[in-house]
This record gives C-alpha cells, sequence and structure tokens, in this order.
C-alpha cells in the first residue's frame, strides 16, 4: 500500500490560491504588470499565414469546472494558432473538435479566438487588466494577480471562485482611470459629468478588447520565428489546390508582450492608438468636441469646460481696450510693445486710420459723448463717428482675437 495520501480540500483550495494570486514582493515595477504568450511551436510544426489577416473576435464558450481536459486542449490549440487568423479552422477536423467549437469552424474562414463564459467575464478583459500597474489595481480594489496568457490556453483554477462579484465594475473604473489622460490631456474625468461620451467610452471595455489585441498581436509579430525548417511558401490544400491568399511559414516564438510597468505604458500608449483602428477613436473624440453641451460638465473646473464657455458665451470676443493716455506729446514704444495696463501695442495703432486714432484719444481724455467728438473732429452730426467707433471696436477684437 502507498503512504501517499490524497490531498484535503482545503490543502487543494490553497495551492489553487496560489497559482492565481502573486505575492505582494514579487509585484515589482521593473516586473509588473507581465502578459506572455506560448509558441505554437511546441505543438506545430508549421502555420499558415493570411496575407490580409481578418479582425479577431472573441467567442465565449461554457467551460465546467472540473475542466474537460479534451474540451480545453481544443481550445488551447485553436488559440495557439492566432497567427492563422480566420485560416486556422484548416489544422482541425470538424468531427474533431468539441461541438461548440465546431459549430463555429463549420461557419467557414472566421478569425474566433475562444475563451470560457465566467461571471466576472475575467478572461476576455484579461489583456486589459494585466496593463494595470499595482497602485491602480490597490487604488480600486482589484486583486493582485500572478502574469496574464495570452492567448487564453487553459484555466485549471475557477478563476471567478477568486474574484469579487464586482469584478467587471471594478475593472471598468480602473482602466478609465488608467486611459483617461490619453483621450482628455488636461482634464480630470471628475470635470465631466457621468454620462459624458468620452467617459462612457473610457468605461466601456468591450471597446478596448479590440484595440488592446492589435496592439498585442502587432507585438508578437516582431518576435522572431522558430526553425521548423518551414520555407515560406504557397499553402497547398488536400485537393490539391492552393489556399488563396494564404503562405505557409514557421511559427513565432513565444515570450513577455510586455514586462514592468514602463513596458506595460508603452503598451497602453499602443491600445489607444490602435483603437483609431479597430473603433475610429480619433474621430470620435473630434466628433464629442466639436458638439459638446453644458450637461457633459459636472460642477468641477477644467480647460475642456473653460473652452467650451469661452466659444458658448463669446468669452474672446469681450474685450476691454486700454488706449494709450496722449496728453502733449506721443509716447513712443517699441515693436515689441504688449498690451499691459492702460498701454496698447504700436501694431494695433496701426490698424487705425487718422481719424479713428484721433477718436480714440479724444476718449480717453474724457470727451465721450459722440456729439462733442463730432464738433471736434468737424463732422456735420454724429452719424460718422458713430461708424468709425464700430470700426474701432471690430479692429481691436480682431487684434486681439490672434495675440
Amino acid at each position: 500500500m502507498s503512504d501517499e495520501r490524497e490531498p484535503t480540500a482545503a490543502e487543494l483550495l490553497a495551492w489553487r490560491h496560489d497559482d492565481v494570486f502573486l505575492p505582494e514582493a514579487e509585484a515589482t515595477p521593473e516586473e509588473f504588470p507581465y502578459l506572455r504568450n506560448i509558441s505554437a511551436g511546441f505543438l506545430f510544426g508549421g502555420v499558415v499565414r493570411p496575407l490580409e489577416p481578418a479582425p479577431p473576435e472573441y467567442v465565449t464558450l461554457r467551460m465546467s469546472y472540473p475542466r474537460d481536459l479534451e474540451f480545453t486542449g481544443a481550445v488551447g490549440r485553436w488559440n495557439m494558432l492566432w497567427e492563422a487568423a480566420q485560416f486556422r479552422r484548416r489544422f482541425f477536423d470538424l468531427n474533431d473538435l468539441p461541438e461548440p467549437m465546431a459549430k463555429i469552424a463549420d461557419l467557414g474562414d472566421v478569425n474566433v479566438t475562444f475563451v470560457p463564459r465566467t461571471r466576472t467575464r475575467h478572461f476576455e478583459y484579461a489583456p486589459l487588466f494585466h496593463l494595470l500597474p499595482k497602485r491602480v489595481l490597490e487604488m480600486f480594489g482589484l486583486p493582485l494577480l500572478r502574469g496574464g496568457q495570452w492567448p487564453f490556453i487553459a484555466d485549471w483554477v475557477d478563476i471567478d471562485e477568486f474574484l469579487p462579484r464586482d469584478f467587471e465594475a471594478q475593472l471598468a473604473r480602473a482602466w478609465a482611470w488608467t486611459v483617461w489622460p490619453h483621450l482628455m490631456s488636461g482634464s480630470k474625468m471628475k470635470a465631466f459629468s457621468a454620462d459624458d461620451p468620452i467617459r462612457l467610452l473610457a468605461h466601456n471595455l468591450d471597446f478596448w478588447v479590440p484595440a488592446v489585441t492589435v496592439a498585442i498581436q502587432d507585438r508578437l509579430r516582431d518576435f522572431p520565428e522558430v526553425d521548423k525548417g518551414k520555407t515560406p511558401g504557397p499553402v497547398t490544400l488536400e485537393d490539391g489546390s492552393l489556399l488563396s491568399g494564404a503562405v505557409a511559414g514557421n511559427p513565432r516564438m513565444g515570450g513577455p508582450v510586455w514586462f514592468g510597468e514602463d513596458d506595460a505604458r508603452d503598451a497602453l500608449v499602443e491600445t489607444v492608438e490602435a483603437a483609431d483602428q479597430t473603433g475610429r477613436l480619433r474621430g470620435i473624440l473630434e466628433a464629442v468636441r466639436s458638439h459638446r453641451v453644458e450637461d457633459d460638465f459636472s460642477s468641477h473646473w477644467s480647460y475642456a469646460r473653460e473652452d467650451f464657455e469661452r466659444k458658448l458665451h463669446g468669452k474672446r470676443r469681450k474685450i476691454t481696450v486700454k488706449f494709450v493716455e496722449l496728453t502733449d506729446t506721443t509716447p513712443v514704444q517699441g515693436p515689441e510693445s504688449e498690451v499691459l495696463g492702460n498701454l496698447v501695442t504700436n501694431d494695433f495703432l496701426a490698424l487705425l486710420d487718422a481719424r479713428n486714432r484721433e477718436i480714440v484719444v479724444l476718449l480717453n481724455s474724457g470727451v465721450t459723448k459722440k456729439t462733442e467728438i463730432a464738433h471736434i473732429l468737424g463732422y456735420a452730426n454724429h452719424s460718422a463717428v458713430s461708424k468709425r467707433l464700430v470700426q474701432i471696436r471690430q479692429a481691436a477684437e480682431d487684434y486681439f482675437d490672434e495675440i
């Protein structure tokens, strides 16, 4: 008889706990956050690469725990062939795939990555989670998990059991806080109302998943190939025909997709840039900024709100023009003169003709009635003075709008 005993339920739970959570001492800025990739070269002697990969999509599958080894293995092998994109179904016999996967494969050449369907949607949003540094996780009450894996290979611990029930909502807040400076530089998120379009977009994890997937794949495509002896060339099918739009080659190596805070920060920037490709991010931001309404803002001050109010109320047109004090002599100012106190630049005075400059001098000297100005300047009535005041005001507004 063997002296070995079966582990207790408590021991199994402790082992699973250790597999899920990262000790705080190991979460250093140099090594955390962390996302890795496992090369398809471990299981496949070559890959098929489409010349134009279809946009990647995620499909969730019901995968009970404990995991079915055959089901889990099929999902892992399928996902490892991420480079094959829409052609990965051609590596499998439909009859050998679990039924849920076979139904998708039978749809044709679709670029699908499978993930388990969970209460927290952890695996759908894992790439976003693993971009967040330790301080952000702590700030939003998120757990410190071990480094992630992309694409999904297997879940042996039943991750939902260890995550808070509001994991998705917490992650949305943490992600929005992290990505916000890249969307609205100079204005904090609290300066906008809860239903501001850009604020809602920042919290929408589904919007960002395609972008982070593109960023990950772009990084992985820079990895060197595993030497499997494959010479790049056309793909020959079983019937002897060639697979159009595809080329065969060696699989790429695996390794860290990002490693440490600095690398993850760069990957975040790449994700934001990729969002323009996957979700037309720049067009959305520009459209929202160009059509702001007052309800988009909270009671907090921001540069964005100030700019909105300036445009709304014409603050750029509310100019107080201070005229030079001309008494017996005309002060001389240099070409670099600026508006300061009761001085005005020579550049602005140069915009006025002689008559308009005389009106400015009279106004500043205390002659404020149009009829008095008209009499001094020899006009028959004040109508001409009124017209010239309009010209002066318009010239001042145009000039000071530009400086």
